[in-house]
């Protein structure tokens, strides 16, 4: 394909991380904060006596070394402490239709919102109010609403255990279980899937495990972009000679290449290490077919060489799991041509993995929403938990599942009872510690919400953080039915796109940050969280406070909760007063957190019960479970062959929906988001070349009027049959039904498309 000089558009040849992370993050410091500053802080982030990291959910490995953060981690600390500021005199000076106009990145780069403040409709413009009036008016609304459940109550993945427990106890008590979050749309396959195969929503593995494992299968994400701190791991992993199989549609520089940015040696020599030992690319949606290919080559080799050989540890499946016999007959009834069809990888290449899985004796299999955001996220979760079970590789040291959890309490935000599902056990338990007796009845997760609000059945909404408007599919809905909602209230640090989408009432409470000091009645204030390997450990921010006028996100919950329920059993000041209180009542209502608060004082915290690395199997029927897949296409087959598979993804300067800035260096992109990657041999079907505008048209029934406008196509490294453009960009190709029936994730990742030049 000939070679076109497009601006912002060329080629990064250097490995990811090493010079060019130190350099993107000098810039990102220079542009947010002070350097003095900025290094004490830094160095502060994951520390005992320091603060979590606001970005991803890695875990720490050493909590006392020198640094313990990421370029992308840099960026979201100093996003978060920077020294820009959006007063009362910026809202005023701006009218609320105007910032509509603006970018996502320019919104959220004005900096820290400093005050308080409700919309003012005649005037278009949000106006300061003072604390104890915004309460009253919020209260007030919540109580003249005919039915609780016409309030939603969103969670985003940054609030801590302290405020999302309080969070739940105040809807809870209020009279819903409407309880969207962020997780909804990203690993509830995972918290849905895994219960049925292992006993439990989350993952097996610790970094321990990293050190003794044999072989890695690395599956459907992009460490390097949204998971930083991982390449440490898959560094060490790699530098000791260990295996790492990559399975991704687009290849990604990180799992190629990597130079950790804290190796002198490599950074002194240029040098960088080799990550992936085999890099397979299926075919968007090709994920199930490829690990029923790598499963029944285990089950043909078993055939050939006799169970004497170990392919399968048969012990294990006998004494530890149900449903082996009806799996396996489901495997050898799949057809490789299916198999090979739909993954989009050849029957030789899948033999190789099953060879290499075959000779590991401790494999840890890690994925990420490359896996779940699909139409059979949940399916594809649990064929990974199979492909596991085969040779005992969970409940053993150097083995397991490692489901990427992305926002830095995504995991502990479920721990303390965000769900919309709450159990009768947790129900009695928060009867017996507060007195009141919650609902019963499910609620609503972030879909049915956002329909509930299109709908006009849901009135109020209430967000912890997050940008809901924007990380939903579908904004041109999502938006319109935000703005008929009679209330809207979003506890945040920096200004978004869905504070923008006002109804009737709306109000912007602005809370501190991760990294700021937290001081209430009885002193200093320390909150915790969980990462993604179920630790539990204390954050303590050290940086005054952005503007005087902020609370806490604990703090401002109680307050809500208190002014509107004045007759409420729980003592709402009390427990902001002192949040050794709240982390009390979380261990009367989660007996899994029993010692809490001394427990967190012990640097690195504590980890949570994890039964199946017991082997102790919390299913229905007590041992881990094998469970089906039928066929092999986790989407309906097109009938017209000119039909592509859509995945939306992040760029490296992007973590969910915050834009750091417009430089995606990996993938060859900077200074815009206007692109759409391409396989050069699709391209070249459909008459296209490297840099034409061209037109991306949703393909499935009754949906052709979604399309994306005005983006470019890029020649990438990206399997045939399979594109990619941004996320939230492309959005507005999914339509807000188009989930997992399961777990009612959205298929962000496998959407069909035509694309056709403009």
């Amino acid at each position: 394909m000939t070679e076109k000089d497009i601006p912002g558009i060329r080629k990064y040849d250097a490995p990811a991380g090493g010079w060019g992370a130190l350099r993107a993050t000098a810039k990102a410091i220079s542009e947010q904060m002070a350097a003095p500053e900025a290094a004490a802080t830094l160095y502060r982030t994951n520390k005992p006596e320091g603060f979590d990291c606001p970005g991803c959910a890695w875990p720490d490995r050493k909590h006392t070394s020198t640094f313990q953060f990421c370029e992308n981690g840099a960026k979201a600390v100093t996003w978060e402490a920077t020294r820009k500021r959006v007063t009362p005199d910026f809202f005023a000076s701006n009218t609320v239709s105007a910032l509509l106009e603006w970018s996502d990145y320019q919104l959220e780069d004005q900096g820290r919102l400093t005050s308080p403040m409700a919309y003012n409709a005649e005037k278009d413009i949000y106006e300061a109010i003072g604390w104890d009036e915004a309460f009253n008016r919020i209260g007030q609304i919540l109580r003249e609403q005919p039915d609780p459940n016409m309030v939603e109550f969103y969670t985003s993945g940054r609030a801590s255990n302290e405020a999302a427990f309080l969070y739940q106890i105040f809807a809870r008590e209020y009279g819903t279980n409407n309880f969207p979050d962020c997780s909804n749309m990203c690993h509830e396959a995972t918290s849905v899937g895994l219960p049925k195969s292992i006993g439990i929503g989350k993952g097996t593995v610790s970094l321990d495990d990293f050190d003794t494992c044999e072989l890695i299968i690395a599956i459907g994400h992009n460490p390097g972009t949204n998971h930083p701190r991982m390449m440490g791991t898959l560094h060490e992993v790699a530098r000791r000679g260990a295996p790492i199989i990559v399975l991704n549609p687009l290849r990604e520089r990180a799992l190629e290449r990597f130079a950790d940015p804290q190796d002198a040696l490599e950074m002194a020599t240029f040098g960088a290490t080799e990550i992936a030992s085999s890099y397979l690319q299926p075919r968007i949606g090709g994920d199930a077919a490829a690990l029923k290919g790598i499963m029944k080559a285990l089950l043909e080799m078993e055939a050939e060489q006799g169970k004497a050989a170990g392919i399968l540890d048969r012990e294990f499946i006998q004494r530890h799991t149900n449903g082996f016999d009806a799996f396996s007959e489901d495997l050898r009834a799949t057809s490789w041509q299916g198999i090979v069809s739909e993954s989009g990888l050849s029957e030789e290449d899948l033999r190789k993995v099953a060879q290499a899985y075959a000779k590991s004796n401790a494999t840890i299999v890690t994925y990420g929403m490359g896996v779940t955001q699909h139409s059979t996220g949940t399916g594809n979760v649990q064929q990974i938990a199979n492909l596991l079970l085969l040779r005992g590789n969970i409940g053993k040291p150097g083995a397991g599942i490692c489901p990427l959890r992305g926002h830095s309490n995504v995991q502990g935000d479920r721990s303390v009872g965000i769900t919309e599902k709450p159990s009768a056990e947790m129900i009695d338990r928060i009867e017996r510690r507060f007195g009141f007796r919650a609902p019963g009845a499910h609620g609503h997760d972030a879909v049915a919400a956002m329909q509930a609000i299109i709908d006009g059945r849901s009135r109020v909404l209430i967000c912890l953080g997050g940008n809901l408007g924007v990380a939903l599919p579908d904004a041109e809905a999502c938006f319109a039915g935000m703005r008929k909602l009679e209330l809207s209230v979003h506890i945040a640090t920096k200004l978004n796109r869905s504070h923008l989408l006002v109804g009737k009432h709306a109000f912007i409470l602005p809370c501190l940050g991760r990294t700021e000091q937290d001081i209430q009645d009885t002193g200093p204030q320390a909150v915790t969280v969980e990462d993604s390997m179920s630790m539990v450990h204390a954050s303590r921010g050290k940086l005054k406070p952005a503007s005087e006028e902020l609370r806490s996100e604990p703090a401002i919950v109680a307050c809500m909760a208190a002014a509107t329920l004045p007759s409420s059993r729980v003592q709402w000041m009390d427990l902001v007063a002192d949040y050794d209180l709240i982390r009390d009542a979380i261990e009367a209502v989660f007996p899994d957190f029993s010692d809490y608060n001394a427990r967190i004082r012990i640097p690195g915290g504590f980890r949570l019960p994890l039964p199946p690395t017991e082997r102790i199997w919390p299913t229905a029927s007590g041992k881990a479970e094998f469970l089906r897949f039928s066929g092999v296409a986790e989407d309906p087959v097109a009938s017209d062959e000119a039909v592509l598979k859509l995945a939306t993804l992040r760029s490296h300067d992007q973590y969910n929906t915050t834009i750091y800035g417009l430089d995606d260096r990996y993938r060859g992109v900077f200074g815009r988001r206007d692109v759409v990657f391409m396989n050069e041999e699709d391209m070249h079907d459909r008459g296209i070349q490297q840099g034409d505008q061209v037109r991306v048209r949703t393909a499935l029934d009754n949906e052709g009027d979604r399309v994306l406008e005005n983006v470019i196509a890029i020649s990438y490294r990206i399997s045939r049959g399979s594109v990619a453009t941004y996320y939230p960009e492309g959005n507005c190709l999914i339509p807000l039904n188009y989930i997992d029936p399961t777990s009612g994730t959205p298929s962000y990742k496998s959407v069909p498309v035509h694309v056709t030049l403009a």
